[in-house]
């Protein structure tokens, strides 16, 4: 890796963490055309500047992670089923990682998927507007149950942001809503996935030189400031036009991809 390709990741995953395109099949896409994405050091460096984007955040809601204690349960409720598969299916999640077909048609059917989601739920939108604090309260059931949508995302090319936003709008959650719950559980998940990422990297004996070491500050910080816009751009787009477009561009994306890998540059990871 060199400093450009830091930087370019950095942007996409800035960019795409919570959008609902999956920013791990846009990383390992990206990654692959650079021909870094075997390298141990990529893979840690796609995971650990997840935390610049967590940062964007804490800093746009940082009131909002000052509730009472019943707001951090309801976050633990829904993490703890990406915990249990994340721990049981890891060796099952790393060999999808590997496969083109498992990005590309993920990500085609969650793009057709995100085409029919506004007209599957738009009556939470209308009884929003009737009563705009409807859905504010989310029980410890919800909060399961978005948890749970939440583990499709281990599916590469699924999208963390975009599963979870599916799974709190089926739960009668509006838009808004839903997207910034999905957006306050990103942050116990990316911890997560960035701890456990850190120990295996040590654990297995590899180091950090002082150039990697600034390749991951500098993602970091471009990933929390190029996160801070996307998502205040994405909610303000979101409350008012919806997810059509975001369905179009993945079908668009896996169906390019396919047709890459299987026509033109055959690539081993993505």
């Amino acid at each position: 890796m060199n400093y450009i390709e830091a930087i370019i990741l950095a942007i996409i995953e800035g960019f795409t963490e919570y959008l609902p395109v999956s920013s791990t099949g846009h990383l390992i896409i990206a990654s692959s055309f650079m021909k870094i994405a075997n390298d141990d050091f990529t893979k840690l460096f796609t995971i650990v500047i997840q935390l610049g984007a967590i940062l964007a955040v804490l800093v746009l809601y940082w009131k909002r992670f000052f509730q009472s204690l019943d707001f951090y349960i309801k976050l633990l409720v829904a993490f703890i089923p990406a915990v249990v598969l994340g721990l049981l299916l890891n060796d099952v999640i790393d060999k999808l990682l590997e496969s083109p077909l498992v990005v590309a048609t993920s990500l085609i059917l969650g793009g057709i998927l995100l085409l029919k989601v506004d007209d599957w739920f738009k009556s939470n939108e209308e009884i929003d507007i009737k009563n705009p604090t409807a859905h504010s309260n989310i029980s410890y059931v919800t909060a399961l149950k978005i948890g749970f949508f939440q583990c499709l995302a281990m599916i590469p090319g699924t999208s963390r942001s975009g599963a979870t936003i599916v799974g709190g709008m089926s739960q009668k959650l509006n838009r808004k809503t839903a997207a910034e719950f999905s957006f306050f559980l990103a942050v116990p998940t990316m911890f997560g996935a960035t701890g456990k990422k850190l120990h295996d990297y040590f654990g297995a004996g590899l180091v950090l030189n002082d150039a990697q070491i600034n390749y991951l500050i500098i993602g970091n910080i471009i990933a929390f400031i190029v996160a801070l816009i996307a998502i205040k751009s994405f909610i303000d787009y979101l409350s008012k036009k919806g997810f059509k477009v975001f369905g179009y561009y993945r079908i668009v994306l896996g169906v390019t991809l396919l047709f890459i890998h299987y026509f033109i540059y055959p690539l081993s990871i993505i």
